[in-house]
């Protein structure tokens, strides 16, 4: 019933939602004292529709959305503010707009712009959803880019189903201070544990450092999101841990990011929701901080506000000397 549900909405014709209310103000202000050390929180907050998700989102999207006040960076994955002009039967429309209804954050990416805008021909994919990808923040947000995967695999009834969607990545500049900026990531890679999953997750990862590359070598970086790679020798499917581990490590090292989990030492290195940053020769990064406060996101009732934990990374900066 689900997947006949998917497939109808997919293949109606394409047209993009209105403008986003919360979209970030045309004139940005620089903050007058930026803080020295500031939060970023990454989250998978399944938004999927109630009638096909596995979670609650129309009950935990609304309970999500004042816990984002507590950090100044948030980038937000299955966040979706492009839809099928078909779900506009559903209620899943308004969850882009339940999850930012509380959020304080004054700069904030505006909705998808659809998928000829990202390179994807909708009568050859039966796309349901947008990106699902976001970011609000309390600093400037200016140059917002987005990029797709060139590939993807599943639909309504095979795989993990991500065909349905344009996911990829979204990238923004942000101001902290004395027009010294930061290029944002938030980025949602191909799900799924297959050799055919793999083989795209290895596509993603390199058409995500060929995009970086392509912006210079100095370019001060925070990159975060849910990147489904389990590099942990725990993980249930057999070969998965170490393949996915290759993966990471080679976008690393492509990209000369560091991997915030490893180098704290944060106990979970496995978690597929990650953080990674680089400085520049105008602003110095150090990660000074990694959470995963997953009691803080849990209802009343016991049940987690998402099937994903979030993780939170804390960075100071500075000008670098000389």
């Amino acid at each position: 019933m689900f997947g006949a549900l998917l497939l109808t909405l997919a293949l109606m014709a394409c047209t993009a939602p209105p403008s986003d209310p919360g979209s970030p103000p045309t004139t940005l202000f620089p903050l007058p004292n930026p803080p020295a050390e500031f939060s970023v929180l990454s989250y998978n907050v399944a938004g999927l529709p109630q009638e096909v998700s596995k979670e609650n989102p129309k009950k935990h999207l609304p309970l999500i959305s004042p816990l984002l006040n507590a950090y100044d960076v948030v980038l937000t994955q299955e966040d979706f503010d492009w839809w099928q002009p078909a779900a506009g039967l559903l209620d899943f429309t308004n969850y882009h707009t339940r999850l930012r209804a509380q959020a304080t954050h004054p700069y904030r990416t505006d909705r998808h712009p659809g998928p000829a805008a990202v390179g994807i021909n909708p009568a050859a994919r039966p796309l349901l959803v947008g990106d699902g990808i976001g970011v609000i923040s309390r600093f400037p947000l200016t140059a917002e880019a987005h990029g797709a995967w060139t590939g993807c695999y599943g639909d309504a009834f095979t795989g993990a189903g991500d065909c349905l969607a344009m996911k990829g990545f979204r990238v923004v500049s942000m101001t902290l201070g004395d027009g010294r900026e930061v290029d944002v990531y938030s980025l949602h890679a191909e799900a799924g544990s297959g050799a055919l999953d793999q083989a795209l997750q290895v596509k993603d990862f390199e058409q995500l450092s060929l995009f970086i590359r392509s912006r210079g070598d100095d370019r001060a970086i925070i990159l975060g999101g849910d990147t489904n790679l389990h590099i942990d020798e725990g993980y249930p499917e057999s070969n998965t841990g170490e393949v996915d581990r290759v993966i990471w490590e080679q976008f690393l090292t492509s990209t000369g990011l560091t991997d915030v989990c490893a180098e704290l030492a944060c106990g979970t290195p496995g978690s597929i929701d990650k953080f990674a940053y680089r400085s520049n020769s105008i602003v110095q990064l150090a990660a000074t901080g990694i959470e995963f406060p997953a009691e803080r996101f849990t209802a009343t009732t016991g049940e987690a506000l998402s099937d994903h934990t979030p993780v939170v990374a804390t960075f100071r900066w500075n000008i670098p000397a000389g």
